[in-house]
């Protein structure tokens, strides 16, 4: 029972997922303190960073627009910083999977004609 749990958790997928999850942790630090800068910055320029009390005709939609100001930036972040430049990564990677053969080396040569001459005998 211990050596299959061993063998689940030594899994590369696994391993993969808890180093995503951390990475996504650290990142995600990264992301809201971005996101407080920009949303600084926008209270900057209309005079308060947090929409929580705007209500227009007495409908409180202000804590919406923050969340949803909050989420538009995180989605252009994320975009701009891991989307955009795996894409262009993977252009990159695209145009030279396929590359011309290379010739075989003279040893691989010469191995080659000394397993077809021993497998003649």
């Amino acid at each position: 029972m211990i050596k299959g749990f061993k063998d689940f958790l030594m899994r590369g997928n696994v391993v993969d997922l808890a180093v995503a999850v951390v990475i996504g942790t650290a990142f995600a630090k990264v992301v809201d303190a971005f996101v407080t800068v920009i949303m600084d910055l926008i209270g900057k320029l209309g005079g308060k960073p947090d929409f929580s009390s705007f209500k227009p005709g007495g409908v409180a939609v202000g804590a919406f627009l923050t969340a949803l100001v909050g989420f538009v930036i995180v989605a252009a972040a994320v975009y701009f910083i891991v989307v955009v430049p795996m894409n262009k990564l993977a252009e990159r990677r695209k145009q030279g999977i396929e590359p011309e053969p290379e010739a075989p080396s003279e040893e691989i040569i010469l191995l080659t004609e000394i397993r077809d001459s021993l497998r003649a005998r």
